[in-house]
């Protein structure tokens, strides 16, 4: 597995990530219960398969049931080989407001312990911002506490999951964010106009959202009638499929690993097979030249309506 340096933070992680969501609760399309997920014996399992095949680049969140509870019985005889990275709760109360400046240091703090808790160590690698809004990220206790953290020796680096282009932008120009999880795909390209100030400014790009929910795999059939645009829209990358001997997620994967401000891309795995696709893919062959610009070509004309918390909202996924 060939590894990346992650930003300026001096860590090193494999071009794949593992995407720790699948295995801590239902999600996905297909998947609405415990009983379409993998065991915890299985899921240690996996992990364990991933670790072995070089993937050293774990992630996970407090908000993603069992995930960090799993990955603490999987390496904790195994901490010094693995680079974990989790996120904070969610800040924003019920009604939408963020809360005082003390309530929120709590907030953090705990979130931060009990995470540390679950996976069985005592730092982190990574400890990132979930969901974070522009909002949020003007708010000086919040980046005020991570410092702090850091500070403290309770993680390495710190971090920042965005959605949108205009809360990327705001995160790499703040100069306290070391690593941004964001949303990129063949639909959705959007946040590449950001990929070379990240790296003039030593932030780590990490990518979510590589196979669109599994919409870019064999999935992406029979969708929802309110996602009938997007499925005809993958069907256009069926001609950059011409001529070679892998499938649309392997091409997903490839796209978006040919960008080399990428430190990594995150996949959620679930199943031994989707790992095996994941490590095939990442072979150290992309997409360059031609095939490249034609696959920017085919992005999404409306980018804004992928929006896969929203299609979640309307169960255009389920």
């Amino acid at each position: 597995m060939i590894k990346r340096s992650l930003g300026k933070t001096g860590i090193e992680v494999s071009e794949i990530a593992f995407g720790g969501v699948e295995i801590g609760m239902p999600y996905g399309i297909g998947v609405k219960s415990a009983a379409d997920m993998l065991s915890e014996k299985q899921a240690i399992k996996l992990l364990h398969s991933a670790m072995d095949s070089g993937i050293n680049f774990f992630d996970t969140a407090r908000m993603y049931g069992n995930s960090e509870k799993i990955m603490g019985e999987a390496f904790k005889n195994d901490r010094s080989k693995v680079i974990l990275a989790t996120k904070c709760k969610h800040l924003r109360n019920m009604d939408g407001f963020l809360p005082h400046e003390s309530e929120l240091n709590r907030i953090i703090e705990t979130s931060l312990n009990e995470s540390l808790e679950a996976l069985q160590t005592d730092y982190v690698d990574i400890f990132m911002l979930h969901q974070a809004d522009l909002g949020i990220l003007g708010n000086e206790t919040v980046s005020a506490t991570f410092l702090k953290l850091r500070k403290q020796g309770k993680f390495r680096g710190t971090g920042v999951s965005t959605y949108t282009p205009e809360e990327t932008k705001r995160a790499i120009e703040a100069g306290i964010w070391d690593v941004i999880q964001l949303p990129f795909n063949l639909m959705d390209q959007r946040q590449e106009a950001f990929f070379s100030l990240a790296n003039q400014k030593g932030v780590g790009i990490l990518i979510r959202s590589v196979l669109l929910k599994g919409l870019l795999s064999e999935k992406g059939r029979d969708l929802h009638p309110a996602l009938k645009d997007v499925e005809a829209h993958i069907n256009c990358f069926d001609e950059l499929l011409e001529g070679v001997p892998y499938d649309l997620a392997t091409l997903a994967t490839k796209f978006a690993l040919s960008f080399s401000e990428v430190s990594a891309i995150l996949v959620g795995i679930d199943r031994t097979e989707y790992l095996y696709q994941s490590l095939e893919a990442a072979n150290g062959t992309y997409l360059d030249g031609e095939k490249l610009s034609r696959a920017k070509e085919l992005s999404y004309p409306d980018p804004g309506f992928i929006n896969l918390p929203y299609w979640d909202k309307m169960n255009w996924l389920s």
